[in-house]
């Protein structure tokens, strides 16, 4: 994956699990296997029924902990995070889980998604006296609890959680309870399921398959569950029921190969991408398909076969390229693509290519490549999209909140082409994106957030959702 260099953030990820006494050593392995989601920092915080104990750092899983750290990390429940920040956010402040003390008890909280009035909250927040650590809005999510009037605390959390808009999948964990909570509209993915007699919480299922645990089900969008040494207890955030829109780029972009998100598999959802994409331009002459790594080998292999064209590694990632080099400018995203992938030569030597991505954000680094695929030698590079053109801008976690970023908002098809280089393009219809996936959902999206194609989003958008240093993952 090039989010680093492309513009488009990942999302962050996040891991619970609750009744087993290696906790924390599960918490690093889960962490690991949604390492794609974000590599800015990483976090767990661990409970032994008698007080909660974190361990974080800034940097990748491997990075911030050790054999001592975790072992050191002794409790039968933990919450765990990595985080890529979309703005404003970095710094150690910002890893999760935030940890909070009080006379009245600790919590942690761990958040995936973007809240579009937490600007909004934390304003009358602070005007009745709350003073944040964080750019983080989860942080706001603790304060609304420590303030609500409700009670006992299950209803506090309740309460709290009621008044978010926008997308969350979070876990917040005490000394003696995991709270896990998702969005009513379900626009973050999150997996509910169990190890043994251990409950386990994630974002997605690749997690539960490197430690062995079997899953039981999705977390239900609005679902609220609290998870003790009892047992599993099942709520609602409220009565309100909103139509299911889960974020079609975990489908396309953020999400393994290998986990199911909404029961549909992430790899086959991708090859059908490329096969409805391959049937939307039939005809098209070309002599090897190749994909883009990683996301987008799902579906050259998919367009490969629906086309007869075969399939070919066409481009190369280099895996041991370090991340500190990446700097937020334009000229060093350029370089760094060229660092990250190679052509192979004698693959795309006098070929007409086709080159299969999964979206154009700025419209750089596709024109790197197709660059680099023409001084290999490609005769002609046709470059096709399994997404529709991003045309919006994403408030729900995504780092393309202005119109500004994205190429699509302003640019033809045609003037695309041009800039990119390439031969043609082709993007993927929102139709055929609909088909791709085959959600189990009957509404005419199959239950996809489609906002940064179509425009439609599922939550009000506040006028103040998008100020700097105030957004999350």
């Amino acid at each position: 994956m090039f989010t680093e260099i492309r513009g488009l953030n990942e999302e962050c990820g996040v891991f619970g699990i609750w009744g087993h006494t290696e906790s924390a050593q599960l918490s690093y392995y889960g962490l690991h296997a949604l390492q794609h989601r974000g590599q800015e920092g990483a976090g767990i915080v661990v409970t032994d029924g008698n007080s909660l104990r974190p361990v974080k750092g800034e940097g990748l899983v491997n990075d911030v902990f050790n054999e001592e750290k975790l072992r050191a990390a002794t409790g039968h429940a933990a919450i765990a995070h990595v985080r890529y920040p979309t703005a404003g956010g970095g710094g150690i402040e910002n890893v999760q889980p935030l940890l909070f003390r009080s006379s009245t008890g600790s919590l942690a909280i761990a958040h995936n998604g973007n809240l579009v009035n937490a600007n909004h909250l934390k304003q009358n927040l602070e005007r009745s006296g709350s003073i944040f650590n964080s750019t983080s809005d989860t942080e706001v999510v603790i304060h609304l609890i420590k303030k609500s009037s409700h009670s006992p605390f299950r209803a506090k959390v309740k309460n709290a959680l009621s008044l978010l808009k926008g997308a969350f999948a979070l876990m917040i964990l005490t000394k003696d309870m995991m709270i896990v909570a998702r969005d009513r509209n379900g626009l973050r993915p999150l997996s509910l399921g169990k190890l043994g007699d251990a409950w386990v919480v994630a974002s997605e299922t690749c997690a539960f398959d490197l430690i062995g645990a079997e899953y039981v089900r999705d977390v239900e969008p609005g679902e609220l569950l609290y998870i003790t040494n009892n047992g599993l207890e099942v709520d609602r955030i409220s009565d309100d029921i909103a139509p299911r829109a889960m974020c079609a780029m975990e489908y396309v972009y953020f999400a393994r190969p290998d986990s199911n998100i909404d029961t549909v598999n992430v790899h086959m959802a991708r090859k059908r991408m490329g096969r409805e994409l391959a049937r939307e331009v039939a005809g098209i002459e070309a002599d090897v398909v190749t994909g883009v790594p990683d996301s987008s080998l799902s579906s050259a292999i998919g367009f490969a076969e629906e086309s007869g064209i075969p399939y070919e590694l066409g481009l190369i990632k280099n895996r041991y390229v370090g991340r500190t080099f990446i700097q937020p400018t334009q000229e060093l995203r350029e370089r760094g693509v060229k660092m990250k992938l190679s052509p192979v030569v004698q693959v795309v030597k006098g070929k007409r290519v086709i080159m299969v991505d999964d979206s154009i954000v700025r419209g750089t680094t596709s024109k790197r490549i197709v660059r680099m695929l023409k001084e290999a030698g490609a005769a002609e590079v046709h470059v096709m999209i399994t997404s529709p053109p991003m045309t919006n801008p994403c408030f729900y976690g995504i780092d393309t909140s202005t119109s500004e970023q994205l190429i699509a908002s302003s640019h033809s098809v045609e003037e695309i082409r041009e800039a990119i280089e390439a031969d043609t393009l082709t993007f993927l219809t929102p139709e055929g994106m609909v088909r791709a996936t085959a959600r189990p959902f009957d509404d005419e999206n199959g239950g996809l957030c489609m906002a940064c194609f179509t425009g439609n989003y599922p939550t009000e958008i506040f006028s103040d959702t998008v100020l700097p240093h105030e957004k999350e993952c």
